[in-house]
């Protein structure tokens, strides 16, 4: 039989144990509101942009996908232009910051000497940091004038259809679809080009960044082993490195590409925000971001609509990114998996 004392403890046991599942159910429920707060804000932006372009859907229906055309004088939109400069100006910057940012990173963790690593990986961390319109100002001021002073002659003569010249490069004469890409009669630096460039530059701190942490995170054993069997630096790299982290790179690439897909004021400062549909990356362009930047202010009726079905687009475009990254990160996941 349990002295007092004994069932004294017992009950108090029994009452911290109850205590106890309570605080763990109220933190279970505490969490699971983060959770679906972050679903439900995701949902309410789709929903409220969708809402506010319903006219303009309303209206147009699907040829509001494939117009180019955007004439607020007649009511008359389109979404091609937008989405086509968004799109292609955040290829370009990837083509761009990818290659330098996994040399960036391959440097830092596997050639850099050990006094130059902080210094640059902090250099690195304060450019993540800067506002985009710095980097806006940047480009207008000083990258765009340089770029059409001496970049953007050696485009338009040795690529380009539309020489000052008038003489067809041999690159244009046998490859039209390069000639028209660089062929230009726009006298300025602002374009397409140029845009992608710049959001170049600013995803490469982030890419680079993720890449860095990753890349150390792969076991010193192996790169020893891979070196003492004669490899170099290159094929460890490639052949030990890469394969292990490449979920993460992959991850890491795809959030540079979201950060370049959604940047409104650095590519509204660059982009030249002409909503005219041109095969050349040397012509000025708009992106979704410029387009609603630059027109909400002064927008109503139709106009509104079309800029807020614009914000949906984005949204949307932004999905399937994310949602193609998630599919190939799950059949890498897969594949080490047999």
């Amino acid at each position: 039989m349990s002295s007092p004392p004994a069932a004294v403890a017992d009950s108090l046991a029994e009452q911290r144990s109850r205590r106890d599942a309570r605080d763990d159910r109220l933190f279970g429920w505490l969490l699971k509101g983060c959770a679906l707060l972050v679903l439900a804000a995701l949902l309410g932006a789709a929903g409220a942009t969708l809402w506010g372009g319903r006219h303009a859907f309303g209206t147009f229906g699907w040829h509001f996908l494939t117009s180019s055309a955007w004439d607020p004088g007649n009511d008359v939109y389109g979404a091609l232009v937008p989405v086509y400069g968004t799109v292609v100006t955040s290829v370009i910057a990837l083509l761009i910051a990818v290659p330098v940012s996994f040399g960036i990173a391959l440097y830092l963790s596997e050639v850099a000497p050990a006094w130059l690593r902080t210094p640059v990986a902090s250099a690195i961390e304060l450019l993540a940091g800067i506002p985009s319109i710095i980097y806006g100002m940047w480009g207008l001021f000083i990258f765009a004038p340089f770029f059409a002073e001496h970049i953007k002659p050696f485009f338009t003569s040795y690529l380009g259809d539309k020489p000052d010249d008038g003489k067809l490069s041999w690159v244009a004469a046998h490859v039209p679809f390069v000639g028209k890409l660089f062929g230009t009669d726009y006298p300025f630096g602002a374009g397409v080009l140029t845009a992608g460039i710049v959001l170049a530059v600013m995803v490469i701190p982030f890419i680079s960044s993720v890449m860095r942490e990753v890349f150390q995170t792969v076991p010193t054993r192996l790169k020893e082993s891979a070196y003492a069997l004669g490899s170099s630096t290159w094929e460890v790299a490639w052949d030990i490195v890469l394969p292990y982290t490449r979920s993460a790179v992959i991850g890491g690439i795809f959030l540079g590409l979201g950060r370049a897909l959604g940047e409104t004021m650095a590519v509204t400062f660059v982009l030249g925000n002409a909503l005219e549909l041109s095969p050349s990356l040397l012509d000025p362009g708009a992106s979704i971001a410029s387009t609603i930047a630059n027109q909400f202010s002064e927008a109503a009726g139709l106009q509104k609509s079309s800029l807020m079905a614009l914000a949906f687009l984005l949204f949307v475009v932004t999905f399937i990114v994310l949602l193609v990254a998630r599919l190939m990160l799950r059949r890498l996941a897969h594949k080490e998996g047999r």
